[in-house]
């Protein structure tokens, strides 16, 4: 249990450190990690990422603590509030430090033309990065058997529901731009109960 606790920060620590540009850059390096890893599947990290959206705070420690919890809930609540602690910790954990060299490097660090040089250059790639999730994550909602990463197109099963719930969420916020994304997750959850509900 030590080992899986160590091993689960560890995978945290190198995701929160090597991810620029918030919790949706994050996600193909959770994939990479634990999917890959064979902690979770990849039909558990789009179910982990509806619910960290839809729950209060910053998506990528509410990916880690759910994932860290999911890892031991079947063995004792205890181990999987140590599960949850453990990736939370990790995620956050390299923000903190580089938060405190900054701070303690002060703004010339901020100024230099080496940094904002990065920062320019790590832009595209983050909208890259959040470009792919987001076309990975339609892709997998509609067609739930294909799988880019084992090369398997299998279309035999699409899932009609799911598209008639993203064509009227996303028709009702062309009309009502201003509409906050509260309440656009709560539209998308009462959809997914009365179409999933009611349409064999």
């Amino acid at each position: 249990m030590i080992l899986t606790l160590l091993n689960l920060f560890w995978m945290f620590f190198k995701i929160g450190l090597f991810t620029f540009g918030g919790g949706y850059a994050m996600i193909p390096l959770i994939r990479d990690e634990l999917v890959g890893g064979g902690y979770i599947s990849a039909d558990a990290l789009i179910n982990f990422i509806g619910i960290s959206e839809s729950t209060p705070g910053p998506v990528a420690v509410n990916m880690a603590t759910f994932i860290g919890f999911s890892q031991f809930q079947n063995e004792s609540i205890f181990y999987a509030l140590f599960g949850a602690f453990a990736t939370t910790l990790g995620v956050i954990l390299p923000s903190f430090i580089i938060i405190l060299l900054i701070a303690s490097l002060g703004s010339k660090f901020l100024q230099s033309k080496i940094v904002n040089h990065a920062f320019l250059g790590l832009k595209p790639v983050v909208i890259g990065l959040i470009i792919s999730v987001s076309a990975a994550l339609m892709v997998r909602a509609a067609l739930p058997n294909i799988d880019f990463e084992n090369l398997i197109f299998d279309f035999s099963q699409f899932n009609y529901k799911g598209l008639i719930i993203l064509i009227i969420v996303g028709a009702i916020t062309l009309f009502y731009k201003k509409m906050s994304p509260i309440k656009i997750i709560l539209l998308s959850a009462i959809l997914g109960m009365l179409i999933y509900g009611l349409i064999p």
